[in-house]
């Protein structure tokens, strides 16, 4: 039996009550769950009791009361609010896990953990996250690497509009995912590349989908393979004809200079779901004994109910990939201090885990994360 660890979570949207659901479903954490929103609190799907705090973070010293005696902080608030709990945790010396797809953000989060007394560990949870775990993990298998091509995707099983699409993700991170310059390796040198751009299309199980340039899905895969890699990127999946009205609302229409406007309009009109499909797809070519060999993988997760309630795709596959990082660390898995890449994570070991087995289940079925 291991000793309970106190675990702060920020944000008590869908993928923060998903991650108190399954610590607390565990029995070895006891989570706290902060959020400045009353509303948002009182509304936490959480099956099991959490502890819940409202707080405003956005203010000076706001966390600082809360984090003594805290094993881990782990962020699920929107991406513009990473810093500062970054900053909070690292004052505090708790370890530190988020979720975020933002670059410039990872990058403070990186220097912060210069310094810091315990592990920072960004980007836990699907892309960037188990995407880069995947990744690496496929191109270690070769002599020397020449492509490695990430894509996933959020789908609505059920498309039924113009946009093949339903909000089953943070509204702030599309957002500045589809706008956000992004990193690639192309003929070996490091490069930014432009969001929506690049498109392509590919079918699996007989389904045919796109795929585009979007920012932030690689972590830190671009700086671990520079050098190794001639082709390297990370494009994001949908089905035809949603990057073709994206671009024409974003660059025709000027959206991406008015977000808060843009995340209204797909607040209002565009329905959530919780009937999706995650879509990883994930292609390394390189050599091996002197022949070009290709690998891949290949995988769709669906909704499932967790601990008795009804959880999404992306919910799931999110917040599993988070837990799983945190339990590693807490039995001494992963190093206790510094700066954490995904990439450092063995697949096998993520898989093997209790929460990481989520990503083993590649059809509807009940799930829970019970030891």
């Amino acid at each position: 039996m291991r000793d309970r660890k106190a675990i702060l979570v920020v944000g008590a949207g869908k993928i923060g009550a998903t991650i108190a659901d399954l610590l607390t479903g565990s029995g070895d954490y006891d989570v706290t769950v902060v959020d400045r929103d009353q509303a948002q609190l009182d509304a936490l799907d959480a099956a099991l009791p959490v502890a819940r705090v409202r707080l405003d973070i956005a203010e000076d010293g706001a966390l600082d009361r809360l984090l003594p005696g805290k094993f881990a902080v782990l962020s699920a608030a929107p991406y513009h609010l990473t810093t500062r709990i970054a900053q909070a945790s690292a004052k505090a010396g708790v370890h530190y896990l988020d979720l975020t797809e933002d670059v410039a953000s990872t990058r403070r989060v990186r220097e912060l953990a210069a310094d810091a007394k315990g592990a920072f560990i960004p980007q836990c949870g699907l892309a960037p996250g188990f995407i880069s775990i995947v990744a690496h993990d496929l191109a270690r298998r070769f002599d020397t690497l020449d492509s490695v091509r990430m894509r996933v995707g959020a789908l609505p099983q059920y498309p039924s509009n113009a946009l093949n699409y339903n909000l089953t993700w943070s509204t702030d991170g599309v957002i500045n995912e589809y706008c956000e310059p992004c990193e690639a390796i192309v003929e070996g040198e490091l490069v930014e590349v432009p969001a929506l751009e690049e498109r392509e299309e590919f079918s699996l199980d007989g389904v045919t989908y796109e795929a585009f340039n979007t920012s932030g899905g690689l972590g830190t895969l671009c700086e671990t393979l520079k050098g190794k890699v001639r082709t390297l990127n990370y494009r994001t999946i949908r089905y035809p004809g949603h990057c073709a009205i994206m671009k024409a609302l974003l660059n025709d229409l000027g959206l991406r200079h008015r977000r808060e406007l843009f995340k209204d309009i797909l607040e209002s009109a565009l329905p959530t779901t919780l009937q999706d499909v995650v879509v990883i797809f994930v292609t390394v070519s390189g050599r091996r004994g002197g022949r070009l060999v290709q690998e891949t993988y290949a995988n769709k997760i669906y909704s499932a109910r967790v601990n008795g309630i009804t959880r999404s795709a992306i919910q799931i596959t999110t917040a599993s990939g988070i837990c799983a990082v945190l339990d590693m660390l807490a039995t001494g898995e992963l190093p206790r201090c510094g700066f954490v890449r995904q990439e450092d994570i063995a697949l096998d070991t993520f898989l093997a885990n209790r929460f990481g087995r989520a990503y083993g289940q590649p059809a509807p079925q009940p799930y829970s994360a019970a030891a």
